[in-house]
């Protein structure tokens, strides 16, 4: 049997300093599926080299702007060149590169937000359908087993029919003007750079797709509310909505990230006419499953673990009792796109968010904009990307 090589994988951005980028290379090896043979790692010459260096990536294939990576890269032979573009980089950046990447005939992974308007999102989604390529988008919330034991057992009917959705993502990181002296928080809130919102288009869009992960449903109208309590501040870093949904559920939406002293507590509770479950993104190996006719129950991560559907155990790599969490996730996202690819899968990978889930978070941006910036405060969320 032939030895199975791992993925030759590139990465643009993600540079000495940068949270998202170094959180990515440590996913993608976790399974041991991936190696990083070049990078175009930032645009500063130092910081660069000294993050080649630190991965030793070779000074050779270490390039200084992304244009030049893909355009040496696609001169190597089939066998050396990268396979896949990893896109750590600044929201902006997110489109330009994918597209390019797709037609030089990578495949893309990419930080989300996909993009930041719907219409360049909607190209990317021309350029990828024209293509054999597979792109994959780090919605890494979507990789927990504990998700997809919640998605299970509401598309299972265990809930019976679903009636309401409570979602809410409160951090607190940006509590403060943070942006003089955090590069971090200086370009998630430019518009130039993030887009045309901060907090809704940062951690709302996680709370967007968990909801209409787990459900299976779509949001198809809300009502919501945009603030901004950091005085110079430029984008929204607060704000909530009432939603609806194409099967009737309703619910609340809450993102803010000026919750002083909050960390990441994303959380999900849903509620059918049987029962209801509850899942805390700090505390990913549980589920609370409260049914109305039997005692209230934790299910429990962990491979040999009673009571969890295939999806979920797939995505566990050791038994109960040995906590895993946010990096084993996206790692899953990560090892679901390296099986894809080996596959010959082509567009979105099985069990990985794709360019779909980008448009649903572009659709959700524009209708919190409009419902926040309008006195007709109930908006319908167009349905491009469910089809």
């Amino acid at each position: 049997m032939a030895q199975m090589q791992p993925i030759r994988m590139g990465m643009i951005g993600g540079g000495e300093g940068a949270f998202i980028g170094a959180v990515h290379r440590h996913a993608a090896g976790l399974d041991g599926h991936y190696t990083l043979v070049c990078g175009a790692f930032s645009r500063n010459e130092e910081n660069n080299l000294r993050t080649a260096e630190t991965l030793n990536v070779a000074k050779a294939r270490t390039y200084d702007n992304w244009q030049f990576m893909l355009e040496e890269e696609s001169r190597l032979p089939e066998d050396e060149r990268m396979q896949v573009v990893v896109i750590v980089t600044p929201n902006h950046l997110h489109v330009p590169i994918s597209i390019a990447a797709i037609k030089a005939g990578f495949h893309v992974f990419c930080e989300k937000p996909a993009g930041v308007n719907l219409h360049e999102v909607i190209t990317l989604q021309d350029t990828l359908n024209a293509s054999h390529s597979l792109y994959g988008l780090a919605h890494t919330y979507l990789g927990y087993p504990m998700v997809w034991q919640a998605k299970h057992m509401v598309e299972s009917g265990q809930l019976g029919t679903i009636r309401k959705v409570f979602v809410e993502y409160p951090q607190g990181w940006l509590s403060a003007n943070e942006e003089s002296h955090n590069k971090q928080a200086a370009w998630r809130t430019d518009p130039a750079l993030a887009g045309g919102s901060g907090c809704m288009g940062d951690i709302g869009t996680h709370a967007f797709g968990l909801v209409e992960f787990v459900l299976n449903d779509y949001v198809n109208a809300l009502s919501g509310e945009l603030y901004t309590h950091v005085e110079g501040r430029r984008l929204d870093d607060d704000g909530a909505a009432l939603i609806k949904t194409q099967k009737g559920a309703t619910g609340v939406l809450i993102a803010s990230q000026v919750c002083a002293g909050e960390e990441n507590v994303l959380k999900i509770r849903v509620y059918g006419e049987k029962g209801g479950i509850e899942w805390k993104q700090m505390e990913p190996n549980s589920l609370v499953y409260r049914p109305t006719d039997a005692p209230y129950q934790v299910l429990r991560a962990g491979l040999g673990q009673a009571g969890l559907c295939d999806q979920a155990i797939s995505r566990c790599r050791i038994p109960g009792g040995h906590p895993e969490g946010y990096l084993e996730a996206m790692a899953n996202l990560y090892t679901g796109f390296a099986n894809a690819i080996r596959e010959g899968q082509t567009g979105q990978a099985d069990g990985v968010p794709g360019v779909k889930s980008g448009l649903r978070g572009m659709v959700f941006i524009d209708a919190m904009l409009a419902s926040a910036q309008s006195e007709q405060k109930w908006q319908t969320v167009s349905d491009v990307g469910t089809q």
